[in-house]
């Protein structure tokens, strides 16, 4: 049966991206997709993208990576605090600052959403919505309101990344809209790296969630030894904020 591999929001954690990609070499997910935010919060923005462009793995803008592909000071996060939206100033000034020239226009051009066929599933593959790069879909929104998102792009499957929290809702269509979760910066109070496995019998759709350790507090400490705001190496050792 075929497998599909999904997963985004890797952060610039590179041991966080190498133990993923290792966990599905190890169980033959050769078909992989990423849906965005290859930088922002962590220090390794250019080797995560070089992994990316290495490997050829099909991958979506994400709202961090059309911040950093522009050189701007905006990385379309909805900050609910003034104190988070500075340390995100910092974050995204600090990317900027070390991310090249070349991986900049690399995260510039990437596409704003994949479509693909699984079984007879239509899946659309986005970051935040297919409606918006930074439109958070949580897992309480209504299902009249998914239902109108799905409707938008046609599909049968929804799956998206963005806010860091993973879950499967089948909605009373049917359908199904799939956040996978975070690789680099989980925020639902397990460190561990996350990412999505689908297959599809005809119209019947199985969903897997994996989860990875890794050595988070390598990636911690490197953040504290940086101008990176250190208050990010908590984050990860906590899975918050």
């Amino acid at each position: 049966m075929r497998q599909v591999a999904i997963f985004s929001d890797i952060h610039a954690n590179l041991p966080a991206l190498e133990a993923v990609l290792n966990d599905m070499d190890q169980r033959g997910l050769e078909e992989r997709y990423c849906l965005g935010d290859l930088v922002g919060y962590g220090t390794f923005p250019n080797e995560v993208i070089a992994i990316i462009r290495e490997r050829n793995i099909p991958t979506i803008m994400g709202n961090y990576d059309q911040g950093v592909g522009n050189s701007s000071d905006d990385c379309g996060c909805a900050y609910k605090a003034a104190d988070e939206e500075a340390l995100g100033k910092r974050s995204i000034a600090w990317s900027n600052a070390h991310t090249t020239d070349e991986n900049k226009a690399f995260l510039r051009n990437l596409p704003p959403q994949i479509s693909i066929e699984l079984g007879e599933l239509r899946v659309c593959l986005a970051h935040g919505s297919p409606r918006k790069i930074n439109e958070y879909l949580y897992e309480d929104r209504p299902d009249a309101s998914l239902e109108r998102i799905l409707d938008g792009v046609n599909a049968d499957v929804l799956v998206v990344g963005h806010t860091h929290k993973p879950y499967h809702r089948v909605l009373p269509s049917g359908r199904h809209v799939i956040n996978e979760g975070s690789v680099g910066k989980p925020k639902d109070g397990d460190p561990r790296a996350a990412y999505v496995v689908l297959s599809a019998e005809g119209k019947n759709l199985l969903v897997e969630f994996i989860r990875v350790s890794y050595d988070v507090e390598q990636v911690a400490t490197a953040i504290e030894a940086s101008e990176m705001p250190s208050e990010y190496a908590g984050m990860l050792r906590t899975a918050s904020g």
